[in-house]
């Protein structure tokens, strides 16, 4: 069973960041079916290689439109991806290094906190990309 599941109670409305949130899930479950099938540090450390890769992939374009089109709460929004990605790039490189072992806790983490976001953040911004063109 996956980590976390796509529903529509996700969706912001805009077909692009849907489908960035789709693939930020996928990793998640990817991540945590590598741990339940007992995967190698390697194949555990490329995934969460990934995830990092992805998320800063995706938090930029997000940032890109908002400065394009100003959003009104892009600093606070950048500020709370900044944080994200500063503390899952830390848990990446403690495993790297042997210093922690990936848990359900970490899934956990990274479960909750995209889903908060996209639920309660990014929904945020349906309304005003929705108005200003975005679909």
């Amino acid at each position: 069973m996956p980590m976390m599941e796509w529903s529509d109670k996700l969706s912001v409305k805009i077909s692009v960041f849907d489908g960035e949130h789709k693939k930020l899930i996928l990793l998640i479950n990817k991540l945590a079916d590598a741990m339940s099938q007992g995967q190698g540090h390697q194949a555990l450390d490329d995934i969460l290689i990934e995830l990092v890769d992805y998320t800063k992939y995706h938090f930029s374009h997000e940032e890109e439109s908002m400065q394009k089109y100003n959003y009104p709460d892009f600093a606070s929004h950048k500020l709370m991806h900044e944080d994200f990605v500063s503390k899952v790039g830390e848990t990446k490189d403690k495993y790297e290094k042997g210093i922690i072992s990936l848990s359900v806790s970490t899934l956990n983490y990274l479960t909750s906190w995209v889903q908060n976001h996209i639920m309660k953040t990014d929904a945020n911004y349906t309304d005003f990309f929705t108005k200003a063109g975005l679909k």
